[in-house]
């Protein structure tokens, strides 16, 4: 099963969807690059109890 989310590039500021695998855990951790200005993004995925999904990005290093 998987879901979709969103998050805004701390470096370009643009909002980028991306889809989420629950499948992964409820809690994931990984780098992307962002597909607008190619910067690493650290995206923390959770997968909330209500159904929810939350994430957080943040600029790597």
């Amino acid at each position: 099963m998987q879901e979709e989310t969103q998050y805004t590039c701390p470096y370009c500021g643009e909002e980028v969807v991306i889809p989420v695998d629950v499948t992964e855990g409820e809690q994931q951790e990984y780098v992307e690059d962002c597909p607008v200005c190619c910067s690493p993004v650290v995206l923390r995925i959770e997968f909330n109890e209500d159904g929810s999904v939350s994430c957080e990005a943040s600029a790597e290093g």
